[in-house]
């Protein structure tokens, strides 16, 4: 089967709930089919498009365009995907301003970028004819959403889709089973995946998984950066996660890093950065 014949899959208790659950739910399936080494071109198209509006949503008002800029791993596929979904489910009117947008922070300069980026200026610096445009619009961005909701729009077009199928969690396992059952290389994926996690993850993921296993929980995702956390009376840069055990957050402070259950503050695990090779040791 191939992507285009894949149908959108939702959980049961989705289909007649909120709209924002209705999204939600197809986040969940995605991240599952992920998780399963799914690619992108074997699942949904209608599925992954809306994925990654949300993905766009969810960023945005965390923290503006510069928090989606921020967490989106491949810009020109994630903003493609962005476009097509927001095309596809009728949000036109955020389709004009995410296009407005993405031409803005394309024009700006290299150091503009990172005031932006930044979003903290000196008391005395005033921001940027740039720096001011893409605040404008992330203005804007939140004065839409009053007028099209996108999170109904999307929820729409979900339920909408031909074939679209209702799954339970059993029958949902079993679905996504199938589906890496016809793939032919998936022991080579598997045996890829290990060893990318090993090699090629950035600092920040190393330093998750290890602070995981020193917890004793199972790593599942990790969400997003905000480099506007509020850690020990500063700003900082916290990376989120989420465990077998519920979502943490992860800093780092000198050379330590923690992590931290957001709801009570509580430090659940740390290592410390060993400075002559730079390994980690438990703290």
């Amino acid at each position: 089967m191939t992507a285009s014949q894949q149908p959108v899959v939702l959980t049961t208790g989705s289909i007649e709930a909120t709209d924002e659950e209705v999204v939600d739910a197809n986040v969940l399936v995605v991240d599952a089919m992920h998780r399963e080494l799914l690619q992108t071109d074997e699942m949904s198209p209608v599925a992954i498009r809306s994925y990654y509006v949300d993905f766009y949503l969810t960023q945005s008002l965390e923290g503006g365009f510069a928090q989606y800029v921020f967490t989106s791993l491949d810009r020109d596929e994630t903003d493609t995907l962005v476009r097509e979904g927001m095309a596809g489910m009728g949000a036109t009117a955020h389709l004009d301003l995410f296009n407005r947008t993405v031409e803005a922070f394309d024009d700006l300069s290299e150091e503009d970028v990172e005031r932006y980026l930044d979003g903290a200026l000196d008391d005395d610096e005033e921001p940027t004819e740039g720096v001011r445009a893409m605040e404008e619009l992330d203005g804007e961005f939140e004065e839409l959403l009053e007028t099209e909701n996108i999170t109904a729009l999307n929820a729409a077009w979900l339920r909408g889709q031909d074939g679209l199928l209702a799954l339970d969690d059993e029958q949902l396992t079993a679905h996504i089973g199938r589906l890496v059952a016809l793939i032919p290389d998936i022991a080579e994926r598997r045996a890829k995946a290990d060893a990318d996690a090993l090699e090629d993850a950035p600092d920040f993921e190393i330093i998750i998984r290890e602070l995981c296993n020193i917890a004793g929980y199972a790593l599942q995702k990790i969400t997003m950066g905000d480099p506007n956390y509020l850690h020990n009376g500063g700003k900082t840069l916290a990376w989120h996660f989420s465990t077998d055990h519920g979502d943490f957050i992860m800093v780092e402070d000198d050379d330590e890093a923690f992590m931290i259950d957001p709801g009570t503050q509580e430090i659940v695990a740390a290592v410390e950065f060993a400075e002559a090779d730079g390994e980690m040791v438990d703290a």
